[in-house]
């Protein structure tokens, strides 16, 4: 087995914030990082360039009866996104869906405000956003 790339997400962050030195000090630039694992990588590529952070929620839309499976995505900001092709393929029907995007779009708003409190998310409109994300 390979070692991991980096010894742990800080390192991870430096390294990337290097390579995005053009970003650093730009009033137009935002680094959103997707929980968990891409918030410690997000923070220090913001710090580092001297850039605002947030975070960027986003949920699985998974298949009834096998959640593992995603027929689509919902995130922060109204975003839904749905794979029709798996949907008519799991036969899932319009209030299946409505009822698993109901059920997601409340774990994010719970998610949201656990990790941002009762700030308000950062415009990204006009913006060039660095989105960082780990598996």
């Amino acid at each position: 087995m390979m070692p991991p790339p980096f010894e742990d997400r800080v390192e991870a962050g430096a390294f990337l914030a290097a390579k995005l030195m053009r970003y650093a000090h730009r009033p137009d630039v935002i680094v959103l990082g997707l929980p968990r694992g891409g918030i410690p990588v997000a923070y220090v590529i913001a710090q580092t360039l001297g850039v605002s952070l947030d975070v960027f929620i986003v949920r699985k839309l998974g298949v009834p009866g096998h959640e593992e499976l995603a027929m689509g995505t919902i995130a922060m900001g109204g975003v839904r996104l749905l794979n029709k092709a798996i949907a008519a393929e799991m036969q899932i029907s319009q209030p299946e869906i409505e009822a698993v995007a109901a059920h997601e779009t409340q774990e994010l708003m719970r998610r949201e405000q656990l990790y941002r409190g009762n700030r308000p998310a950062l415009n990204v409109h006009d913006q060039n956003v660095i989105l960082v994300m780990t598996d």
